[in-house]
């Protein structure tokens, strides 16, 4: 039997990258789930879910304010049935100088990256009331710091925050944990960085090369799974060794 037979997902910002490579690794797994989209929507995810023989449901949205989020919650349950497993992966890292950062963006940042998370979790934690579940956050490698990422920065540490001090609220029936990434080969550092810059950089690692969002992906399994059944409040580092070069 598969690991996650009968478990429900919601995975937030999973149209591409990190979050569709999740979605994907959860439904190999067993598990039915609920894919959110923003402004590409990705049919073909779906499609790949739903050949595997799991039911999938893409939910149009934002999670920048807490109505769409609660909205987003419900949509999911009214499609899927409760979800008992939740991947907090939405986020935005638009780089800006420090000495330009505005009000503006910085809220952005912050909502997208750790508001929605947080109250995300409590909306999914409110529907299973006391049944188990687990949720998986995202954060960075950019918690030690990013001169044009201040902003990203923050949010990625208050998501280490976040996942702490909620596995403490919600124990023992849901457990929390989170995966700080280091580069991955998605399009998000290609907003910020040339191919040139990305293969320089990568070539530093221990491992000599840039992460897959597949092996993002089977770390956030592992953590949905009974297999991480005494795992709760940790952050994982998953990042080729970049922390030791």
């Amino acid at each position: 039997m598969s690991e996650l037979a009968g478990r429900i997902a919601l995975v937030t910002g999973a149209q591409q990258g990190i979050g569709a490579a999740i979605a994907r690794a959860l439904a190999a797994a067993g598990a039915d789930v609920a894919v959110n989209w923003l402004d590409a929507e990705p049919l073909d995810l779906a499609a790949e879910i739903r050949a595997m023989g799991r039911r999938c449901a893409l939910l149009q949205g934002s999670v920048a304010t807490v109505p769409e989020v609660r909205a987003l919650h419900a949509a999911a349950v009214e499609a899927l049935g409760v979800p008992d497993i939740l991947v907090n992966n939405a986020g935005i890292f638009p780089r800006c100088d420090f000495l330009r950062l505005e009000e503006d963006e910085w809220d952005a940042v912050l909502g997208i990256n750790l508001k929605a998370g947080a109250f995300l979790t409590q909306a999914f934690a409110r529907a299973l009331a006391g049944r188990p579940g687990a949720v998986v956050n995202l954060s960075s490698s950019a918690v030690r710091g990013d001169p044009r990422g201040v902003h990203y920065t923050a949010s990625k540490n208050g998501v280490v925050g976040l996942t702490r001090a909620t596995a403490l609220a919600l124990a023992p029936a849901i457990r929390v944990n989170a995966i700080a990434p280091g580069l991955t080969d998605t399009a998000q550092p290609r907003f910020g960085m040339t191919e040139a810059e990305i293969a320089e950089r990568s070539a530093t690692f221990p491992v000599g090369r840039i992460g897959r969002p597949e092996e993002i992906a089977e770390l956030a399994v592992f953590l949905a799974s009974p297999k991480a059944g005494f795992i709760t409040g940790q952050v994982y580092h998953i990042n080729g060794g970049m922390y030791l070069a």
